[in-house]
């Protein structure tokens, strides 16, 4: 759970994990017509260090090689004459026939702030049936990775940044907390003053519809996950007869402001720490880290308490924090598949050792083991707040605690105080909430989770109703984790290829368990 920012991270914090697990960011002026412009494809490089560095993306199953190239789009689409950026794209040729080609599939899975460069190559073969109709591609958003990337602190002060307490309990700590709020939130200015105003969700979406055509296609095709389903709905709302067949996956609410989204977040952790515990201690070999589900979420709350006070040995030569446990807490709740580390880093954390719960926390805040980090935490403070108008102080904070800590015993403080990241941002937010009614768009398939702890499941019925009348169509995935397409549930799959490769609308209301 990055900190200070509202969480918005998608199935990118997989990659993350598994892994530690191209584009001009400079500005140039704009002499044409950039609808008009030819992309340069060239085999992919390594992943830049703002990207989360690593190895270039391994060749494709069929022989071919991934590509990548660089996107001019206007630095301010109010000017779109003026200076340009560089937006990071990457594809994989379709499989199938020029015959059956549909055109592009466009993703962003999340974030904001995750890089598409480097998610899409690690999750390709989960999109292999898609590919026989379609180029499978993505992007950096502006602001990330090596699209003009937002630059804030470096690599030292990021790591005494998220060894900071963010659950201040008194006024000293509250005091620290601030101070090390305004500092990053000065260096973001200082260091990425000029395309700050310009990292928008509004932005991002005109981006893709330059996208659109620059690809090609007389209509997006696009699959969005989790933050990725709110930048669509922005994009239908922008551009609702551009709109081809596309997918929301790992909804956001687009009808709640910065606090509400906090607060359900609150919830949806909670449930599915609830969750994880009634799994561990339902099945026959007895739980190693409790006897009940009550008994679990006990000690752990336990050890949270236990570092506020005195932290243990992490990854050398850091400590687990209360802050970086809670973090890795939350990150292994992303996915079942990483309950087991949770267990074992709980385990090994009562015994003392901190490096488990610390490596997911690592891969929640995008720190790779050679102690860089990827952009994703300053990007994801920059598109937020330049999104979100609602600012809040400490004194707000405080009196809004009571109410997280009923929603979350354990994630009620963390949320609360992730709020404060935007009190003293250079720019300010645009509106309380996105505006993604899309009247005249064609369907968009909308799939929510019950037991998505990151984007509670109620927010895929908010989307629906939100995008208006003969737009969305919702489906229903009973199943744990952030997301429901790559849970490889077969219902979900089946609805979702159906309808982007050969049109089949699922009847509203299906549910896939």
């Amino acid at each position: 759970m990055p900190k200070p920012q509202r969480l918005r991270a998608a199935a990118l914090t997989v990659v993350l994990l598994s892994s530690v697990l191209v584009a001009c960011s400079g500005s140039a002026k704009n002499d044409g017509d950039l609808s008009a412009q030819k992309l340069d494809w060239k085999d992919c490089p390594a992943p830049s260090a703002a990207e989360g560095g690593g190895a270039a993306p391994s060749p494709l199953p069929n022989g071919g090689t991934w590509q990548c190239a660089t996107m001019k789009a206007p630095l301010d689409w109010d000017k779109p004459k003026g200076d340009t950026i560089g937006i990071a794209l990457i594809r994989a040729r379709t499989s199938g026939s020029a015959s059956k080609r549909i055109g592009s599939l466009v993703f962003n899975f999340g974030g904001p702030g995750g890089s598409g460069v480097t998610t899409l190559p690690s999750f390709g073969q989960d999109y292999a049936k898609l590919r026989t109709r379609y180029d499978l591609v993505s992007f950096d958003p502006r602001g990330v990775g090596r699209s003009a990337p937002v630059k804030c602190e470096n690599d030292q002060q990021l790591d005494t940044y998220f060894q900071q307490d963010a659950t201040p309990d008194d006024a000293a700590e509250r005091t620290a907390f601030v101070n090390n709020t305004k500092e990053f939130n000065s260096a973001c200015e200082k260091n990425s003053k000029k395309v700050l105003p310009h990292v928008r969700t509004t932005d991002a979406a005109r981006d893709m519809d330059l996208m659109r055509q620059v690809l090609g296609d007389d209509k997006l095709y696009y699959f969005g996950i989790s933050y990725g389903t709110e930048l669509g709905g922005v994009y239908a709302h922008l551009f609702p007869r551009h709109v081809g067949r596309a997918v929301f996956d790992a909804v956001v609410d687009p009808t709640q402001n910065a606090e509400q989204s906090s607060l359900g977040q609150a919830g949806g952790f909670q449930l599915a720490l609830d969750n994880f515990a009634e799994d561990c201690t339902s099945k026959a070999q007895p739980c190693p880290i409790g006897d009940t589900p009550q008994d679990v979420k006990n000690r752990i709350a336990k050890l949270l308490t236990d570092l506020d006070k005195k932290p243990i040995p992490g990854i050398f030569p850091r400590q687990l924090t209360q802050t970086a446990a809670t973090n890795g807490i939350a990150q292994s709740l992303y996915s079942k598949d990483f309950w087991q580390y949770l267990t074992e880093g709980l385990q090994e954390a009562y015994d003392g050792d901190g490096k488990i719960l610390m490596a997911l926390s690592d891969s929640m805040n995008g720190r790779s083991e050679n102690g860089e980090y990827s952009n994703i935490t300053a990007a994801n403070i920059a598109i937020n707040c330049a999104d979100d108008k609602a600012r809040y102080d400490t004194a707000y904070v405080q009196h809004k605690l009571p109410e997280f800590r009923a929603v979350s015993p354990l994630f009620g403080d963390f949320l609360a105080w992730s709020m404060a990241s935007c009190t003293d941002w250079a720019v300010a937010g645009a509106a309380d909430h996105p505006d993604v009614s899309a009247a005249g768009s064609a369907p968009i398939l909308v799939v929510g989770n019950t037991g998505d702890p990151a984007t509670p499941y109620e927010g895929a019925k908010k989307m629906v109703d939100a995008l208006g009348k003969g737009v969305g169509v919702e489906l229903t995935y009973k199943g744990q984790g952030h997301g429901s397409y790559d849970s490889k549930n077969k219902c979900v799959q089946s609805a979702v290829n159906g309808y982007l490769l050969d049109g089949k609308v699922p009847a509203a209301g299906t549910v896939c368990s």
